[in-house]
């Protein structure tokens, strides 16, 4: 695809969705400049899961044959009661590249984030950090990003890719992200240091009553990742200092001997509240788009935020590209790129919720859902092929679905952002509380 084909691209944010989004666009011939707020390029945190949705399309930009290298592929995913030390049901990975026509992988964060910020540097991506972008205009005629130290930059289109605090968001919705009371402790140790570890060829999630304890494998078997979450009874009390070390010791005292012990190589010395926000479909208006965690943050239990970025990146690419081929307003390619992957996105914010409610239950609830993990077909796959398969693939394809399926085009939105003051006027959720959407787990 020719450049002038496609719009110039700003991009605010240089995580793993913005340079995909970036390189996505580069690779058909677009000039991109990605404006990153940090003073570096950079991932906080240290696991990350990669599933078929997106390693198809890391696959297809060259960046997938990059990471392998230091990628573990994981022979299981499995679900392991956190108090009775029993496995529950698992789901065999390896025939996935048969099955969905890419792997499964695990890697550390900065490991994904070098290779698409070295991919992003040698296909001609202009890269810039310490870029805080303040404020967004839609002239009509180009969109203007104005950073804090004064800097202007302007271009065709632009890509809020700014994350779950998004200050790009703020043209669209005064929403605020939502918290849902658990807390997170994370990071990845060497495993000459591990004492305790569940068997390195699976991941394994040891689910219990209001907690869980995530465990895998990294760069090539040479770290050991862990994720500890649990609900603060702090939080619902209201308190200040929530989530502690204190209370996260508390939570897990009377899991399993091993789930404890393996608190023990966990490093508290930070923490993380787990936050999403209620879905929204207005993306796109005018000259800018949203894109991952900026549109659909979500919480962690399908281990899809940054898979749902990569998907954003190669639709927003295509539609992008389609609108300059037959000659349309980009402004049309980018309200497309939000009607297609709107309903999917929310759909897995929505199941990701589901789904952490199902890992937390007690009582009467945890006996009914252990005996159904337990009496499931480890074969069975009818809950996940929606969110691993290749729409492309379908028997019933015409070959317009792109990643995510089909939905009718958007026509242009009228109007755009305008000239707004990013950090304007927000409106709290009401007393914090969720909307609770039903949705079938996953």
């Amino acid at each position: 695809m020719s450049s002038d084909r496609l719009p110039d691209t700003l991009v605010v944010g240089g995580g793993i969705g913005g340079l995909s989004a970036a390189l996505c666009l580069a690779r058909r011939g677009g000039a991109v400049t990605v404006l990153e707020r940090s003073k570096s390029f950079a991932e906080v945190g240290a696991g990350i899961q990669l599933a078929p949705n997106a390693t198809r399309v890391l696959e297809r930009l060259g960046v997938l044959e990059m990471i392998l290298p230091v990628a573990v592929l994981p022979r299981r995913l499995v679900l392991a009661d956190a108090i009775g030390s029993r496995e529950l049901t698992s789901l065999d990975l390896t025939d996935f590249p048969a099955r969905y026509g890419a792997p499964y992988l695990v890697l550390h964060r900065d490991d994904l984030l070098s290779a698409l910020l070295d991919a992003c540097a040698r296909s001609g991506v202009a890269l810039h950090t310490d870029a805080n972008v303040i404020e967004l205009r839609d002239t009509g005629a180009s969109a203007v990003a104005v950073c804090a130290d004064g800097r202007e930059f302007s271009a065709g289109i632009a890509i809020g890719a700014d994350g779950l605090h998004s200050r790009i968001r703020q043209y669209f919705t005064d929403d605020e992200p939502v918290n849902s009371g658990f807390v997170a402790y994370r990071g990845a140790v060497p495993m000459d240091q591990v004492e305790r570890h569940a068997d390195l060829r699976d991941v394994v999630a040891w689910i219990g009553p209001g907690l869980h304890l995530v465990q895998y494998p990294l760069r090539s078997g040479q770290m050991y990742n862990q994720v500890a979450v649990f609900r603060s009874q702090a939080y619902l009390r209201g308190a200040a200092d929530w989530g502690n070390p204190a209370e996260l010791a508390a939570a897990f005292a009377g899991c399993s001997e091993h789930v404890r012990e393996s608190l023990k190589t966990l490093s508290i010395a930070n923490r993380w509240p787990m936050l999403d926000r209620l879905p929204m479909p207005g993306w796109a208006r005018g000259r800018v788009a949203l894109l991952g965690d900026a549109a659909h943050p979500m919480l962690q239990y399908l281990a899809q935020g940054a898979c749902q970025a990569v998907e954003d990146a190669d639709v927003l690419a295509a539609e992008l590209a389609a609108a300059g081929s037959t000659g349309r307003p980009f402004s049309e390619g980018l309200a497309s790129y939000a009607a297609i992957r709107a309903p999917r996105a929310m759909r897995v914010q929505r199941a990701a919720r589901t789904w952490g409610e199902i890992w937390h239950v007690d009582g009467v609830a945890k006996l009914l859902r252990d005996e159904l993990l337990l009496d499931r077909d480890v074969a069975d796959h009818k809950h996940v092929t929606w969110l691993y398969e290749d729409p492309a693939a379908r028997p019933e394809s015409d070959g317009s679905a792109r990643a995510g399926g089909a939905a009718p085009r958007a026509q242009d939105r009228a109007g755009g952002p305008g000239h707004r003051e990013a950090g304007g006027t927000k409106q709290r959720q009401a007393g914090g509380q969720r909307q609770r959407e039903k949705e079938s787990a996953p």
